[in-house]
Formats: C-alpha cells, sequence, structure tokens
C-alpha cells in the first residue's frame, strides 16, 4: 500500500508545483540547502548506520567510499542545490513561435515532465540532488534508493521536506519509499497514470529489471563501461595522469574508466609506468595476451572482462593497432556513456570524436567529468545512454517535456 499511497499523494501535489513561480521554487531549495548545511552531524550519525552494516556485510572499499557522508560531501550537496537555484528556470520558457497562413499563433512551451520517479542504488548524495532538480522544475518525487543507504535517505529527506514544505512546496511533492524489496519497484515501475516517467540509475541489473518489468516510460541511465583510448602520440605524462584519474579518483561511480586500450607502438614504454601507478593505488590489472607479456603479474582477461562495469579497483586493458581497433573494440563492448581519447594527432581526434558512439565523448581529458555539477547543470538524475528525448547528463532542461500552445481568433479547418 505505501507504494502507490504515496505515488497518488505525489500525483495530487504535481499539479500545484507544476505553476509555482520561480521566486518560491528558488527559496525552497535555499532553505534546504541551509538545512542540510544545520544538520550535518546529524546526517553523519544517520550515515554511519548504513556505513557499519556495509562494512559488516563485507561490502567493497569503492561501495562504501560511494555511500559515506561527511562533512564535505554534505556541504557540496548544499552547494550544489545553490547552484540549481541560480540557473534560470527552464518551465515556462517558449522554444519557438511562428504563424500559420489562417492566422494561427504556435509556440513550444516547456513544461514539467509531472511525477518522476527514480530508482538507485547506494549514493545517499543522489536523493539530495535529485530532490532539488524536481523542484526547480516543477516536477513531484518519489525515491525509491536501496537498503543499503535507507538511514542516510530517510535523514535527507526529512530535513529537505521540512524545509521545503515551511516555504509553499505542495505537501506531497517528496517521497520517499522505505520498502526496501524488490517487489516495491515492481509495484512502482506499474503505476501508469501515477507516475509520469521512471528513471533507474545504478547497475546492470537493476536497469535491466525496471526495463524488463516496466509498463511507465523510462529512461535509462547509464551502465558505464568507459574506456580510456591512449594514441600512439600522445603527451606521455598527460596520458598517464588521465588514466590513474578516470580509474582511481572514484572508481564505484559509472564514469569511471574500465577499460584501457594503449596503441602497440607506445605499449612497450608508457604501459608499465600506467600500471606501476595504478598498482599503487590497489588496482587489479586484467589484459590481453600482449599486456601480459608486457606485465607480467596481470591477471589474463576472459571475454566478459571487456564487457564489464566493475565499479571497483580493477582495470581491463587491451593493445591495439590505432584509433581504428580502439573505436571498433568501444562500439562492440561499451555502453554508450562515456569514452576518452588520449591524443595530440588533430585527425585521430576528430576520427574518435565522430565515429564513438557515446553519450560523451573526450579528447585529452579524463571520463570522471561526465557529470551534472562539472557540465555546469548543478546536479543531474543521471547520465541516459539512450537517445530518445535525453542523453548524457539529466539536468533541469531533461526534465521538462514540450506542450504546444496554440492562439487564434475563431479559425476552422474548412
Amino acid at each position: 500500500m505505501e507504494v502507490k499511497k504515496k505515488a497518488r499523494l505525489a500525483k495530487e501535489a504535481s499539479q500545484s508545483l507544476a505553476i509555482l513561480s520561480s521566486s518560491q521554487k528558488d527559496t525552497a531549495l535555499e532553505l534546504m540547502a541551509q538545512a542540510l548545511e544545520k544538520h550535518i552531524p546529524d546526517l553523519i550519525a544517520e550515515n554511519k548506520l548504513d556505513v557499519d552494516m556495509a562494512d559488516k556485510n563485507g561490502r567493497s572499499r569503492a561501495l562504501i567510499d560511494r555511500l559515506i557522508l561527511n562533512e564535505e560531501r554534505i556541504k557540496a550537496m548544499a552547494e550544489g542545490l545553490r547552484v540549481i537555484k541560480a540557473l534560470p528556470d527552464p518551465v515556462g520558457e517558449i522554444i519557438s513561435q511562428w504563424k500559420r497562413p489562417k492566422g494561427l499563433e504556435i509556440g513550444q512551451k516547456r513544461v514539467p515532465l509531472g511525477v518522476v520517479a527514480i530508482i538507485y542504488e547506494s549514493r545517499p548524495n543522489v536523493t539530495a540532488d535529485a530532490i532539488g532538480l524536481c523542484i526547480k522544475t516543477g516536477n513531484a518525487i518519489v525515491l525509491r534508493g536501496s537498503s543499503e543507504a535507507i538511514h542516510s535517505n530517510k535523514a535527507i529527506v526529512k530535513i529537505m521536506t521540512e524545509a521545503a514544505y515551511s516555504v509553499g512546496i505542495p505537501v506531497g511533492s517528496i517521497q520517499l519509499i522505505e520498502d526496501t524489496r524488490r517487489e516495491s519497484v515492481q509495484e512502482l515501475v506499474k503505476l501508469n497514470g501515477l507516475i509520469d516517467v521512471v528513471i533507474p540509475r545504478g547497475g546492470a541489473g537493476l536497469i535491466k529489471a525496471v526495463v524488463e518489468n516496466a509498463t511507465v516510460p523510462i529512461i535509462e541511465t547509464g551502465v558505464g563501461n568507459c574506456h580510456v583510448y591512449v594514441d600512439g602520440r600522445c603527451d606521455l605524462d598527460m596520458a598517464l595522469d588521465i588514466v590513474v584519474n578516470a580509474k582511481v579518483q572514484r572508481p564505484g561511480v559509472c564514469n569511471a574508466a574500465e577499460t584501457l586500450l594503449i596503441d602497440r607502438t607506445i605499449a612497450p614504454e608508457l604501459l608499465p609506468r600506467i600500471v606501476e601507478e595504478l598498482k599503487n593505488n590497489k588496482v587489479e590489472i586484467r589484459g590481453c595476451d600482449e599486456t601480459i607479456k608486457l606485465i607480467p603479474d596481470a591477471k589474463a582477461a576472459c571475454l566478459e572482462d571487456w564487457f564489464e562495469e566493475y565499479l571497483d579497483y580493477i582495470l581491463a586493458v587491451r593493445i591495439v593497432d590505432g584509433v581504428e581497433e580502439a573505436i571498433e573494440h568501444i562500439n562492440i563492448y561499451g555502453t554508450g556513456h562515456s569514452e576518452a581519447i588520449v591524443t595530440s594527432d588533430y585527425f585521430n581526434a576528430e576520427k574518435f570524436l565522430n565515429q564513438v558512439d557515446a553519450a560523451a565523448v573526450y579528447v585529452n581529458a579524463s571520463t570522471r567529468f561526465t557529470d551534472g555539477y562539472e557540465f555546469g547543470f548543478g546536479a543531474e538524475l543521471g547520465i541516459s545512454t539512450q537517445k530518445l528525448h535525453a542523453r548524457g547528463p539529466m539536468g533541469l532542461k531533461e526534465l521538462t517535456t514540450i506542450k504546444y500552445i496554440v492562439r487564434g481568433q475563431g479559425q476552422i479547418r474548412e
């Protein structure tokens, strides 16, 4: 009963939320940011319950890192809300307007999606980001996080809803499903008429389960089997820095690199340097046959490794013959998330940009930048790897749809 009841409350609130002024929504965002900062000790205490349980259950270092809330991260959540507040409100924007021969004036106007359900895994900062983005865009939100972050999520939602409702955000606009059984997901994704869109954000298993069971429209967000290709012509020190950053800066997130492709002409010189630095960060290497000749203690990669999103301190490595083979590998095994080339060759860079099929393609930069905050969106609800409606970081505009506004003076169709 909880799932349907909360979805109905969100639906009822969405009609009033959709027509709030920008100033009302921005006031709520600021108060929510202040509330998070005020309650830092409380949030850390609740989060510790989740972290301790994850540690007790033997969860990986990377997953626990995704789960942790500390003072710095909570302040970053609050700052994210303020960045969203400072951005232009897309709701009500007239995208285009034209006049027809019979005098009809037709325009395209941005409007909220309605009720957005987000199903996500262990990162509690997603809770704050999602609420902020949906309030700014006039969407009610139904959150269904994982059991691993339930104490953190409940605390964040309580703090943010009290602040939002105190300044006129319609009661019911923000809902958290506290039932973390699989059945609650299966029920949520079938609530046509109450939920307007479902956004699954997590690993391949979660996304697959939602896609296979949903009757509500879905925006798929990305499983991130991301690659860095190091071209034969490149700055070796730059390549080392980018590969290490893409893998170890935060390995448990979807824009972390999972596979390194390196040109055969520079592999003997550069690959041992890269691997030495990765091993200093306790990264396990799984390599092709040629990689193992250069790195004898690497594990042999199997076919599944080229498809894998590890979200852990593991990197697959393959030596390739040039940019064409790298592009071919990425387009076969990649998930369409984020791909990077390190090169000083303009033509290879352009070929990579034009031929790699992904939501974000980089030249001489880490894949870790595929992020709503880094792209200037304040935050994002996920990285869409599909091609309909939204692709890449889902910021404010991606959480709206189009309504046609038609004005006439009594015209009838003959």
